[in-house]
């Protein structure tokens, strides 16, 4: 996700460099989609807390049980995940995942979970605390699989 955001921050800089001064200020678009029912919202946010928790247990298969098997970011999938998830496990003895859920809409059937947060780790061996990553506002696509939501990727 890092390279996603520092995609994001170039393009705006590059949009800021290359924009007229004297052009008005953009109006912010409405996201898409409509508010999610509030039903949906709350199981949202339980699967949410959910994986947050099996997260900070360093358990990569229950968080990758929040996962679909359709996961796709880029080049990264569930498979990919899984690996990225065991180094972050083996680079820090504790992991911490504060993250709010700032907004659900849906979307042909699938929720886009607009969320805040940061995600930080205890090197191994060292001690000091470092900040993995961290986003403002971000969007990612949830959807049903027979009883549960799982995460299927970013928006487009």
């Amino acid at each position: 996700m890092a390279p996603r955001i520092a995609r994001r921050a170039r393009a705006l800089l590059l949009a800021l460099l290359v924009l007229p001064a004297a052009a008005p200020p953009a109006r912010a678009q409405a996201p898409p989609g409509a508010p999610a029912p509030k039903s949906a919202a709350r199981e949202l946010r339980q699967a949410l807390a959910a994986a947050t928790a099996r997260f900070e247990a360093l358990d990569p298969a229950g968080v990758l049980a929040h996962v679909s098997d359709q996961y796709r970011n880029g080049p990264i999938t569930k498979a990919s995940l899984r690996e990225h998830l065991l180094a972050m496990f083996a680079l820090y003895d504790t992991v911490r995942a504060r993250i709010r859920v700032d907004e659900v809409r849906m979307v042909d059937g699938a929720a886009w979970v607009y969320s805040t947060g940061a995600i930080s780790g205890r090197l191994r061996g060292v001690g000091a605390w470092t900040t993995v990553m961290s986003w403002e506002r971000e969007p990612e696509v949830a959807r049903r699989e027979g009883a549960a939501w799982r995460l299927v990727g970013p928006s487009p």
